[in-house]
């Protein structure tokens, strides 16, 4: 499965981010905490240039927390401040905030020094599309202003949001990049829902997931699905995925003419248990993968 994806509007966002940087005072990076590295545009650095930023691993009520802990001190480690949030429940997004201005603390220290009353905080939200961009906006706003959706390409424009009296956020839309190097990145995208389903193939998608769970949360699947099957002996071996998609096929009710398995329908199911967290809290890369 090769994925490359780079919508016009995504050409535009990024030619109208770089123009509004001056305007700005600090970048918040979003990032799906489930896949820290695959939702991190590498493009980010060559935009962003060297504004202060902060890295928000959104979704973190659905991530493993220990993996999350290590990408927190991975992060660390290359000098960035980061902070596990979840912008739909809500999860220490109140913190954000206070992280801004300790990462701004000597711009405004030097601005009252000057006898100078620090103006409201201009904050850029980037990330790839679906990673939660405009809930997080409304859960600081604490108001419906940018448009959500459970599907990637929501967010079309730019908008300037005030939240409180202290700091202004600009909303921009997700930005992806124009070819995957490491299909292993497109892949982990795809099941977390970043790239739109109509330009893939949902078993291939569905394929993949089931081979990264069966790696990494074996109990979680069986449990979930009720499988009665052995693990995979060889992950490597297409038929044993295959195997193990079907089973939960059949556990789901997703039987055709002649006994057989309906997998594209088994398919959805499994990429919507995924995303929906019905198989507990997962992480799809760890800091450790990177040894």
């Amino acid at each position: 499965m090769t994925i490359q994806w780079f919508p016009g509007h995504m050409t535009r966002a990024r030619r109208e981010i770089q123009d509004k940087l001056k305007l700005i005072d600090i970048a918040i990076e979003l990032l799906d905490a489930r896949v820290p590295l695959s939702s991190r545009n590498p493009m980010i650095d060559e935009i962003l240039l060297n504004k202060p930023r902060l890295i928000l691993l959104n979704k973190a009520d659905l991530a493993d927390a220990r993996t999350t802990e290590k990408w927190m001190a991975y992060f660390a480690g290359l000098g960035h401040t980061s902070l596990a949030i979840d912008s739909s429940t809500g999860t220490r997004v109140n913190e954000i905030p206070v992280k801004v201005k300790q990462l701004l603390h000597d711009k405004i220290e030097k601005q009252i020094l000057k006898g100078m009353k620090p103006r409201a905080i201009r904050g850029l939200i980037v990330g790839i599309p679906n990673v939660g961009k405009s809930t997080l906006i409304n859960r600081l706003a604490g108001r419906s202003i940018a448009a959500t959706g459970d599907r990637p390409g929501v967010t079309k424009g730019q908008q300037w949001i005030k939240v409180g009296t202290e700091m202004e956020l600009l909303d921009t839309p997700g930005i992806l990049w124009p070819k995957f190097e490491d299909q292993l990145v497109g892949q982990r995208l795809a099941m977390t829902g970043a790239i739109r389903e109509q330009v893939l193939n949902i078993e291939d998608i569905a394929f993949f997931a089931v081979k990264e769970l069966a790696k990494r949360y074996w109990p979680e699947l069986v449990e979930r699905f009720g499988l009665t099957t052995a693990p995979p002996s060889d992950l490597d071996d297409a038929d044993e995925i295959v195997r193990v998609m079907e089973d939960i096929g059949r556990k789901r009710g997703c039987l055709v003419s002649g006994g057989r398995v309906d997998l594209e329908k088994a398919s959805g199911i499994i990429l919507r248990e995924l995303r929906a967290g019905n198989l507990g809290r997962i992480s799809l890369e760890s800091p450790d993968d990177l040894m």
